[in-house]
């Protein structure tokens, strides 16, 4: 997106970082939503088409959660640095104009 459109929209403030947070906890929702509807199915050929779109969501999100850990983007096993990182995604998401 151009700089004026960004400007104008308020998007300037969208970082990296907050849009592939939002990507990652999309992938976790996703991952959740198969395994439930795994559970609840009772037919055995949809089951089994949703047990491979689990399967494909669960790589989605590793490939996420890779990505964002190789840029600093994600610290899963460095609690009080990824809560630092949150925090400040959290303010930049307040910041945003509505």
């Amino acid at each position: 997106m151009n700089t004026l459109l960004e400007h104008m929209t308020g998007l300037h403030t969208l970082t990296d970082d907050v849009i592939a947070m939002d990507l990652l906890m999309n992938a976790k929702s996703g991952v959740r939503n198969y395994a439930m509807a795994v559970t609840e199915c009772v037919t055995p050929e949809i089951k089994q088409i949703l047990m491979k779109q689990l399967g494909e969501a669960i790589d989605s999100h590793e490939k996420i959660t890779n990505y964002m850990m190789q840029r600093g983007q994600y610290h899963p096993y460095h609690i009080p640095e990824q809560i630092q990182l949150d925090l400040k995604n959290i303010q930049t998401a307040m910041n945003i104009p509505s």
